[in-house]
Parts: C-alpha cells; sequence; structure tokens
C-alpha cells in the first residue's frame, strides 16, 4: 500500500505538475494531502494543531528568517510565565525607563517616568505591537533589556526551538542574528496558548489605554474576520515583509498558521486563512469525548482497605484522524482483572488502544486513580470475622 501511494505522489509531482503535494503519518495512518501550487505567496509557511504539534502543511518550515514583531510572541510568553511564577503581577505598576520611550515603530508613546500597569502594558504589546511597551515589560522582569533576550534564548530552546536567536524583545531592530523559522514560531505560539488568560489580550479588536486616551486597534485583522481567531501576532519590516503567527479554534481543535515573509500584509492575513481553512475543512481532533462510562473499568483489589480501585488514563487523548472518522475509532481496553494491595496512585493498571479501521492511531497507559494500603493479618481475621457472624 505504502509502495502504491509513493509511486502516485513520484507520478503528480513529476508528470502532471498540478500542485504541492505532502505526506506525512499521522498516527500510523498514511494521509495524502494536496493543495493548489503556490498556494502560500510567502518565503515560510506552516500549519500546526496546538494539542498534538501535528504539522498539515509545511514550507521552508526550518528557513532561517526575520520574524519583525512577531518576536513579541516570546516576550508575552515570558511575562505570562514570570506570572504564573509569582514573579510579578498584573497589577503591579511599571515606570518607563529612557530606554523603552525611545523605541520607534509601532508604539503607545510611554513617555520616560511614566507609570503603567503590566496588565496595561501587555495589552499594548498584544493588540497594537507596542514596542516601548515591550521593553518595558522586559526590564521590569529582567532588570534590563539584555538580561531579558537571554532568557528568550534559553527559553525558546527549552521548548524544542533549535533555530531561533533573539537579540532583542520586540523585533524592531532586525541584523543577521535576531531570526527565525515558520516551525520555531509554532512551537512559541502553542506554548503561549497554554495560558488562558493571554487570550484576554490576543482576542481584542479594539480598546484604550491612559483611561481611554489612547485608542488601540489590533493589528491582526482576522481576530475580527475570522472565524474562531484567537491570536497571535503580527509583523513587518523592510527586512522581514510581512509576517504573522494566526491561531483559531473551532470545536476542540486549535490551530496555528505562521507566514514569513509574504510580498504585502494582504497575502499573509490570505495566507494565513487559506491553511486555516484547510485544517478545519479536513482534520478533526479525537480527545477524551471518544471515552464513555464503560471504558475505564474499576478493579479488583485483593488484601486491600478498599475492595475496588478507579482507574483513569495517564494524560489527555489528542489524535488527529480525517474529518468525519471520529465516530469510526475503535477503543481495545486491556487491564488486569485484579491487583494486590498496596496500590498507589499512578500505577500502570494497563492501557487502552485506539484504531480507525483496524490501523492503531495510540495507545494510552491506565492508571489507578487514587492509592489503596494494604491491611494487616489481624484486619484480615476481624474482616472475614465480622463477614461470618454476618452470614
Amino acid at each position: 500500500m505504502k509502495k502504491c501511494i509513493i509511486c502516485i505522489i513520484m507520478f503528480s509531482i513529476f508528470q502532471l505538475n498540478i500542485g504541492n503535494i505532502f505526506v506525512f503519518a499521522l498516527n500510523d495512518i498514511s494521509q495524502v494531502v494536496s493543495l493548489p501550487n503556490n498556494v502560500i505567496n510567502a518565503k515560510s509557511a506552516i500549519l500546526m494543531e496546538a494539542s498534538t504539534g501535528e504539522i498539515f502543511y509545511e514550507l521552508n518550515k526550518d528557513a532561517k528568517l526575520p520574524i519583525a514583531s512577531v518576536t513579541k510572541i516570546m516576550t508575552m510568553l515570558l511575562v505570562m510565565e514570570a506570572i504564573d511564577f509569582g514573579k510579578i503581577k498584573m497589577d503591579d505598576m511599571v515606570k518607563t525607563s529612557e530606554n523603552a520611550a525611545s523605541m520607534g515603530g509601532s508604539q503607545v508613546y510611554l513617555k520616560p517616568n511614566e507609570v503603567m500597569s503590566v496588565k496595561d502594558l501587555l495589552k499594548g504589546v498584544a493588540v497594537s505591537s507596542g514596542n516601548d511597551c515591550a521593553v518595558a515589560l522586559a526590564e521590569h522582569i529582567s532588570g534590563s533589556e539584555s538580561t531579558f533576550v537571554e532568557l528568550m534564548n534559553r527559553r525558546i530552546e527549552e521548548i524544542g526551538a533549535k533555530n531561533t536567536h533573539f537579540t532583542n524583545c520586540n523585533g524592531l531592530s532586525e541584523n543577521g542574528d535576531h531570526y527565525s523559522t515558520a516551525h520555531d514560531v509554532a512551537l512559541m505560539s502553542k506554548e503561549l496558548l497554554k495560558h488562558s488568560e493571554i487570550h484576554d489580550f490576543l482576542t481584542i479588536w479594539t480598546d484604550s489605554l491612559r483611561n481611554g486616551e489612547f485608542s488601540l486597534s489590533n493589528t491582526n485583522r482576522l481576530v475580527r474576520f475570522y472565524e474562531g481567531a484567537n491570536g497571535i501576532k503580527t509583523g513587518s519590516t523592510s527586512v522581514a515583509k510581512y509576517c504573522l503567527s494566526a491561531s483559531a479554534k473551532r470545536g476542540n481543535m486549535q490551530l496555528i498558521s505562521v507566514i514569513l515573509g509574504a510580498p504585502t500584509s494582504s497575502e499573509r492575513f490570505e495566507g494565513a486563512a487559506k491553511l486555516l481553512d484547510f485544517g478545519f475543512a479536513n482534520f478533526s481532533l479525537v480527545d477524551d469525548s471518544v471515552l464513555d462510562n464503560e471504558s475505564l473499568p474499576s478493579i479488583k483489589v485483593r488484601k486491600g482497605h478498599e475492595d475496588f480501585v478507579e482507574t483513569t488514563l495517564d494524560g489527555k487523548i489528542n489524535y488527529i484522524v480525517k474529518k468525519g472518522n471520529n465516530d469510526r475509532i475503535k477503543k481495545d481496553v486491556k487491564v488486569e482483572k485484579f491487583v494486590n494491595a498496596p496500590v498507589n496512585k499512578g500505577d500502570k493498571i494497563g492501557e487502552i488502544i485506539f484504531s480507525l479501521d483496524g490501523k492503531e492511531i495510540g495507545r494510552k497507559n491506565v492508571v489507578c486513580k487514587n492509592s489503596i494500603s494494604r491491611i494487616t493479618f489481624f484486619e484480615t481475621f476481624i474482616k472475614l470475622t465480622v463477614a461470618w457472624m454476618n452470614f
């Protein structure tokens, strides 16, 4: 079967020349995806599903390119993580430095010594791509922009991005040492979207700062015009051209579409929307809703203080299938008939295998939901005696 697919692909590419054809394995199910030639007019692009990291489309995904203000995705990620770690708070008041106020390009025109909350500065970054706001936040977290940039470069490696290097926190000044790739931008976007509170900022269309005196308008027009759009960031310079990391969620599936180096602003939005449309039209996400009440049984416990232990899955179910196949997913649950106490929460007790048309698409460990201690000999004797007396 695989040889037949390969032959079809080779014939299509070299004989028919009808377009770019991408082949990838989705959980051991071979899929052939065809898109028209030159569907994306950009130097690089990618379409990724956020929860699984599955790539549906790629165009020069690892090409190192300038990304302009898309850089701020990483800045926003570190801001959200600093809040999560308790290092800063949304209502912290930040005094603007001379350095932050000196930023050009997109800005909210912070003045030296002007005080603004972390929340408003983050809004300025997410909505209006404020270069000055980004630097003010960087200095508030790390003391200086340069120290913050070191943190950016360490963190980007930790999330698995291997072809990115930052020299600033906003993408305003780009040289050969400040670059990323469509794939790496998708990875940092994926990480940012894990922070639910960031959506309160990324989905703002219009707002204001300074008690309504300064208007904000989102640079990402998909937020208003694309169904399910929930982020993330635009960017453009004369060097980077027009860039965008766009995200949208419909139902349970979150997609990330990255466009780098588009010749015009319209083409980056059109390209991102085409990729998102393609993903939503062709694929769906299988999640925990595939389980029913009988899928995960309780298991008999021998010599325990309780007779049965409940089971659960070790992690979430996240599998991609072709659209319309969700109802054809089969579940094969293989668990122990009984276990001997003591039982610890998280102990593997079996596994559940998911398949589509006889082909495995994934499996998860079934584990104990709680701990059960072993009863002593004396407790066993008392238990048997009580049972005998009630007989």
